[in-house]
């Protein structure tokens, strides 16, 4: 599982915890440089102080070669990504989709019957909103 903005909150511990009772690992986003964190649909909580979960299945797949996820990837990055094409292509490969929802909901539900929030992490800049919204009303 791929975190777009791994590192911000401590989202990414209830996401590593979970993906490894499910046999998965996760990393970082491998082109922060893009600015997918800051084009997602998440980062309007972000802005507003809300720590969000933006996965990302990642460019591996047990059965292709090597470079077909990222072939795929960069194919719909360049003839897709917000444009009136992006819509679902033939030669998607979405057999991993139902294991991630999976995980998902699990993450989910433990954090709903859990006591603690996500928390930004003391380098996020997105720390100080959080911060300040919790701040006692005068």
């Amino acid at each position: 599982i791929i975190i777009v903005g791994k590192g911000n909150s401590n989202i990414d511990q209830i996401v590593e915890s979970a993906a490894k009772q499910d046999k998965k690992y996760v990393e970082a986003d491998a082109e922060p440089e893009k600015g997918y964190f800051y084009r997602s649909d998440h980062f309007e909580f972000a802005k507003v102080g809300i720590p969000a979960f933006n996965p990302n299945g990642g460019v591996e797949f047990l059965d292709k070669e090597e470079d077909w996820g990222l072939d795929m990837r960069e194919r719909y990055t360049d003839e897709d990504y917000h444009k009136v094409s992006d819509e679902v292509k033939g030669y998607w490969d979405l057999a991993g989709a139902a294991d991630d929802l999976k995980l998902f909901f699990e993450m989910g539900r433990d954090l709903a019957n859990g006591k603690a929030w996500p928390e930004w992490s003391e380098s996020s800049e997105f720390r100080a909103v959080r911060e300040l919204s919790r701040a006692p009303v005068q």
